[in-house]
């Protein structure tokens, strides 16, 4: 088969699926890439696979801008003539689902999120609705990666309950990503956030627990890694996070190609997110690489800890819950920290393989086919 993927980013599609690419390459389909060009844009070339460039302004919201990206869109899917299109993100899951449609082209999108547009209900958040149920009407399947994201699309109409199929997120390469040793003992633990740096990650909460915890934890460290959130809507920019990190108890440790050194010197992963993530791919890693983890009870982030087994659960847009779950972390005793790293690598292997999410794919082009 000749398979076209649509995504927002070269860097998401290489970095969260070439295990996949890989997969389907192996089997003997043919590949092209449509992605924005960034630094990770060469990797298709090294890959074998077929790249197309396709400019995106993933926020944007200018109507002769969309317009121009569904016809690009509608374009390469018809020059290509794909047997099967994969999507991931907004805008390449709805304008590749409307061209594919147009072009009777099986198209299987990935809803990797449910951003903060359906918190909302707006015109413009209506309008995105639509915009998914009409597009999405043809397609053979719609992988989502939570169940409460399942439930609102089913519920709402956007997809039938026949269409929905309920993925791990992303999954994780388990082979990629090993289970290290904690590195910390007693109070001289490490605390690490990995995410782009935005309000709705809970960077401020995670900066404000910090803080707090500092005088009785002299000991304890407190790392942000990720990229500055400049130009994104609530994104914190270079000067944001100078003047966060300006006291000292927050270290700020910036984007990095390879997050697992990182994830390695850290006791416990910290998203206190309040976005609407799919499963944050942050956890996963830090899950099989046996990080305890804190995060909310957020739609995604909670499918990742089993409270008090391999982590803990705080309130969304709380800082004060976050630092206790800190607190109850610093508090605990060498066995049992050591026993919540092996809980999360185990729950890794059992429910968070990126094997179930590849064969999910395989098997839906098999039947696309």
């Amino acid at each position: 088969m000749r398979i076209l993927l649509v995504a927002n980013s070269s860097f998401k599609l290489i970095n969260f699926r070439r295990s996949l690419l890989q997969q389907l390459q192996r089997e003997g389909h043919e590949l092209i890439a449509a992605t924005p060009r960034d630094e990770y844009t060469p990797e298709f070339q090294k890959m074998g696979v077929t790249y197309v460039e396709l400019p995106m302004d993933a926020t944007g919201t200018s109507v002769v801008a969309e317009l121009k990206l569904l016809l690009r869109i509608f374009e390469i899917t018809r020059k290509h003539k794909p047997d099967a299109a994969l999507g991931f993100t907004i805008k390449p899951n709805i304008y590749g689902a409307m061209s594919s449609r147009l072009l009777g082209v099986p198209f299987i999108p990935n809803i990797t999120g449910m951003g903060s547009v359906f918190d909302r209900d707006d015109l413009f958040a209506r309008l995105i609705k639509t915009l998914y149920k009409t597009a999405f009407r043809r397609c053979p399947r719609v992988f989502l990666q939570n169940p409460e994201d399942l439930a609102y699309f089913v519920r709402s109409g956007l997809i039938t309950k026949q269409q929905a199929c309920l993925l791990p997120g992303s999954g994780v390469d388990l082979t990629n990503f090993q289970i290290t040793a904690l590195p910390g003992t007693g109070s001289q633990r490490t605390f690490t956030l990995v995410a782009r740096m935005l309000k709705e990650k809970g960077v401020l909460e995670f900066v404000e627990a910090a803080r707090a915890l500092a005088p009785n934890f002299p000991d304890a460290r407190f790392v942000l890694l990720g990229p500055s959130g400049s130009g994104k809507a609530g994104g914190l920019d270079e000067a944001d996070i100078k003047r966060l990190t300006a006291d000292g108890v927050v270290e700020y440790r910036g984007p990095v190609k390879d997050v697992r050194p990182v994830v390695a010197d850290a006791d416990c992963v910290v998203l206190p997110s309040y976005y609407r993530e799919g499963t944050p791919r942050s956890l996963l890693e830090a899950a099989a690489m046996g990080r305890p983890i804190i995060t909310t009870t957020m739609p995604g982030c909670k499918d990742v800890v089993d409270e008090g087994q391999n982590g803990f659960l705080c309130k969304p847009r709380s800082g004060q819950s976050v630092e206790t779950a800190m607190r109850q972390f610093l508090l605990m005793s060498e066995a049992a920290v050591n026993e919540m790293g092996t809980a999360s690598r185990r729950k890794a292997e059992q429910t968070f393989d990126e094997r179930i999410v590849i064969n999910h794919y395989t098997s839906v082009l098999q039947q696309a086919s």
